[in-house]
Protein backbone atom coordinates (compact mmCIF):
# COMPACT_ATOMS: atom_id res chain seq x y z
CA UNK A 1 0.00 0.00 0.00
CA UNK A 2 1.40 3.40 -0.98
CA UNK A 3 1.09 6.51 1.12
CA UNK A 4 -0.48 9.43 -0.74
CA UNK A 5 1.77 12.42 -1.28
CA UNK A 6 0.68 15.40 0.77
CA UNK A 7 -0.25 18.59 -1.05
CA UNK A 8 2.75 20.38 0.48
CA UNK A 9 5.18 17.74 -0.89
CA UNK A 10 3.66 18.17 -4.34
CA UNK A 11 3.57 21.98 -4.32
CA UNK A 12 5.38 23.42 -7.35
CA UNK A 13 8.30 25.78 -6.79
CA UNK A 14 9.28 28.48 -9.31
CA UNK A 15 13.05 28.18 -9.77
CA UNK A 16 13.48 30.58 -12.71
CA UNK A 17 11.53 33.36 -14.38
CA UNK A 18 12.35 34.74 -17.84
CA UNK A 19 10.52 37.65 -19.49
CA UNK A 20 9.96 36.89 -23.18
CA UNK A 21 8.05 40.10 -23.95
CA UNK A 22 7.71 43.28 -21.92
CA UNK A 23 4.28 44.74 -22.64
CA UNK A 24 2.87 48.19 -22.08
CA UNK A 25 0.78 47.04 -19.11
CA UNK A 26 1.94 43.48 -18.37
CA UNK A 27 4.74 41.04 -19.25
CA UNK A 28 4.82 37.60 -20.83
CA UNK A 29 7.07 35.12 -19.04
CA UNK A 30 8.37 31.58 -19.10
CA UNK A 31 8.45 30.08 -15.61
CA UNK A 32 10.65 27.09 -14.79
CA UNK A 33 8.79 25.09 -12.16
CA UNK A 34 10.19 22.25 -10.04
CA UNK A 35 7.74 19.70 -8.68
CA UNK A 36 8.48 16.21 -7.34
CA UNK A 37 12.06 16.43 -8.61
CA UNK A 38 11.09 17.35 -12.19
CA UNK A 39 11.36 20.71 -13.93
CA UNK A 40 8.81 21.94 -16.43
CA UNK A 41 8.16 25.26 -18.12
CA UNK A 42 4.96 27.24 -17.92
CA UNK A 43 3.86 30.35 -19.77
CA UNK A 44 2.58 33.16 -17.56
CA UNK A 45 1.28 36.71 -17.86
CA UNK A 46 2.85 38.76 -15.05
CA UNK A 47 0.39 41.51 -14.15
CA UNK A 48 0.72 44.50 -11.77
CA UNK A 49 -2.87 44.07 -10.57
CA UNK A 50 -6.15 45.69 -11.51
CA UNK A 51 -9.40 47.07 -10.15
CA UNK A 52 -13.08 46.71 -10.96
CA UNK A 53 -15.64 49.21 -9.65
CA UNK A 54 -19.40 48.82 -9.17
CA UNK A 55 -20.68 52.44 -9.34
CA UNK A 56 -24.12 52.89 -7.75
CA UNK A 57 -26.20 56.04 -8.26
CA UNK A 58 -28.26 57.47 -5.39
CA UNK A 59 -31.42 55.97 -6.95
CA UNK A 60 -29.82 52.50 -6.81
CA UNK A 61 -29.04 52.05 -10.51
CA UNK A 62 -25.68 50.51 -11.42
CA UNK A 63 -23.53 52.42 -13.90
CA UNK A 64 -22.27 49.95 -16.50
CA UNK A 65 -20.19 50.50 -19.61
CA UNK A 66 -20.38 49.00 -23.10
CA UNK A 67 -16.82 48.34 -24.18
CA UNK A 68 -15.57 46.77 -27.41
CA UNK A 69 -13.02 44.08 -26.58
CA UNK A 70 -10.78 43.28 -29.54
CA UNK A 71 -9.58 39.99 -28.00
CA UNK A 72 -13.08 38.48 -28.18
CA UNK A 73 -14.47 40.61 -31.01
CA UNK A 74 -17.49 41.72 -29.00
CA UNK A 75 -18.95 44.79 -27.33
CA UNK A 76 -19.38 43.68 -23.72
CA UNK A 77 -21.37 44.93 -20.77
CA UNK A 78 -18.90 45.62 -17.95
CA UNK A 79 -18.23 47.51 -14.78
CA UNK A 80 -15.45 50.06 -15.17
CA UNK A 81 -12.01 48.59 -14.55
CA UNK A 82 -8.36 49.12 -15.19
CA UNK A 83 -4.76 48.18 -14.58
CA UNK A 84 -2.89 49.62 -11.61
CA UNK A 85 0.17 51.73 -12.32
CA UNK A 86 2.72 50.69 -9.64
CA UNK A 87 3.18 51.89 -6.98
CA UNK A 88 -0.43 53.13 -7.27
CA UNK A 89 -2.68 51.73 -4.50
CA UNK A 90 -5.87 49.92 -5.61
CA UNK A 91 -8.15 52.64 -4.14
CA UNK A 92 -6.39 55.36 -6.17
CA UNK A 93 -6.64 53.30 -9.35
CA UNK A 94 -10.35 52.65 -8.69
CA UNK A 95 -11.08 56.38 -8.33
CA UNK A 96 -9.08 57.16 -11.49
CA UNK A 97 -10.71 54.46 -13.62
CA UNK A 98 -14.19 55.44 -12.43
CA UNK A 99 -13.73 58.99 -13.75
CA UNK A 100 -11.88 57.94 -16.92
CA UNK A 101 -14.41 55.34 -18.09
CA UNK A 102 -17.77 56.45 -16.65
CA UNK A 103 -17.32 60.19 -16.10
CA UNK A 104 -18.40 59.90 -12.44
CA UNK A 105 -16.44 60.86 -9.33
CA UNK A 106 -17.32 59.06 -6.08
CA UNK A 107 -17.67 60.47 -2.58
CA UNK A 108 -16.89 56.98 -1.21
CA UNK A 109 -15.14 53.95 -2.65
CA UNK A 110 -15.36 50.86 -0.44
CA UNK A 111 -13.42 47.61 -1.00
CA UNK A 112 -15.41 44.44 -1.63
CA UNK A 113 -12.40 42.09 -1.64
CA UNK A 114 -10.02 40.76 -4.27
CA UNK A 115 -9.71 37.66 -6.44
CA UNK A 116 -7.45 36.10 -9.07
CA UNK A 117 -8.92 36.65 -12.53
CA UNK A 118 -7.48 33.62 -14.35
CA UNK A 119 -4.92 31.79 -12.17
CA UNK A 120 -4.12 29.22 -14.86
CA UNK A 121 -2.86 32.01 -17.12
CA UNK A 122 -1.85 35.02 -15.03
CA UNK A 123 -0.97 36.21 -11.52
CA UNK A 124 -3.37 39.19 -11.90
CA UNK A 125 -5.12 40.22 -8.68
CA UNK A 126 -8.38 42.06 -9.24
CA UNK A 127 -9.45 44.39 -6.42
CA UNK A 128 -13.22 44.99 -6.36
CA UNK A 129 -14.86 48.17 -5.06
CA UNK A 130 -18.29 49.74 -4.76
CA UNK A 131 -18.54 53.48 -5.45
CA UNK A 132 -21.26 55.71 -3.98
CA UNK A 133 -22.09 59.41 -3.84
CA UNK A 134 -21.49 59.81 -7.57
CA UNK A 135 -21.25 63.19 -9.26
CA UNK A 136 -20.90 63.54 -13.02
CA UNK A 137 -17.63 65.20 -14.11
CA UNK A 138 -17.25 63.82 -17.67
CA UNK A 139 -15.26 60.92 -19.12
CA UNK A 140 -11.50 61.13 -19.60
CA UNK A 141 -11.02 58.27 -22.08
CA UNK A 142 -7.69 57.08 -23.44
CA UNK A 143 -7.15 57.58 -27.18
CA UNK A 144 -7.96 53.95 -28.04
CA UNK A 145 -11.16 53.75 -25.94
CA UNK A 146 -14.75 54.07 -27.11
CA UNK A 147 -16.99 53.48 -24.11
CA UNK A 148 -20.74 53.98 -23.78
CA UNK A 149 -22.07 54.59 -20.24
CA UNK A 150 -25.48 53.16 -19.25
CA UNK A 151 -27.21 53.19 -15.83
CA UNK A 152 -29.49 50.20 -15.22
CA UNK A 153 -31.65 48.98 -12.31
CA UNK A 154 -30.07 46.30 -10.10
CA UNK A 155 -32.78 43.74 -10.96
CA UNK A 156 -32.08 44.19 -14.69
CA UNK A 157 -28.31 43.81 -14.18
CA UNK A 158 -28.79 40.62 -12.15
CA UNK A 159 -31.10 39.27 -14.88
CA UNK A 160 -28.40 40.11 -17.46
CA UNK A 161 -25.93 38.01 -15.45
CA UNK A 162 -28.40 35.11 -15.18
CA UNK A 163 -29.24 35.21 -18.90
CA UNK A 164 -25.61 35.45 -20.06
CA UNK A 165 -26.05 38.90 -21.58
CA UNK A 166 -23.49 40.24 -19.08
CA UNK A 167 -20.64 37.71 -19.33
CA UNK A 168 -17.57 39.62 -18.19
CA UNK A 169 -16.30 37.62 -15.19
CA UNK A 170 -14.74 40.49 -13.23
CA UNK A 171 -17.96 42.49 -13.48
CA UNK A 172 -20.10 39.50 -12.53
CA UNK A 173 -17.92 38.76 -9.50
CA UNK A 174 -17.87 42.38 -8.28
CA UNK A 175 -21.63 42.88 -8.74
CA UNK A 176 -22.40 39.61 -6.94
CA UNK A 177 -19.99 40.49 -4.09
CA UNK A 178 -21.78 43.83 -3.68
CA UNK A 179 -25.21 42.18 -3.89
CA UNK A 180 -24.30 39.49 -1.33
CA UNK A 181 -23.04 42.21 1.03
CA UNK A 182 -26.42 43.99 0.72
CA UNK A 183 -24.83 47.09 -0.83
CA UNK A 184 -26.97 47.44 -3.97
CA UNK A 185 -29.84 49.45 -2.50
CA UNK A 186 -30.77 53.06 -3.24
CA UNK A 187 -29.49 55.59 -0.70
CA UNK A 188 -31.58 55.34 2.47
CA UNK A 189 -33.10 51.95 1.54
CA UNK A 190 -31.86 48.78 3.23
CA UNK A 191 -32.45 45.20 2.21
CA UNK A 192 -35.01 44.73 4.96
CA UNK A 193 -37.29 47.61 3.82
CA UNK A 194 -37.07 47.06 0.06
Amino acid sequence: MTTPTSSTDAAPNIVARRTIHKGRKFDFEILTVRQRGRETQRENVHHPGAVVVVPVLDDGRIVLIRNHRVSVGERLWECCAGTMEPPEPPETCAARELVEETGYRAATIVPLGWFYTTPGLTDERMHAFIARGLSHVGQDLEDDESIEVVALPVAQVLTMIDSGELRDAKSMAAILLAERAGLLSPVGVTRSNR
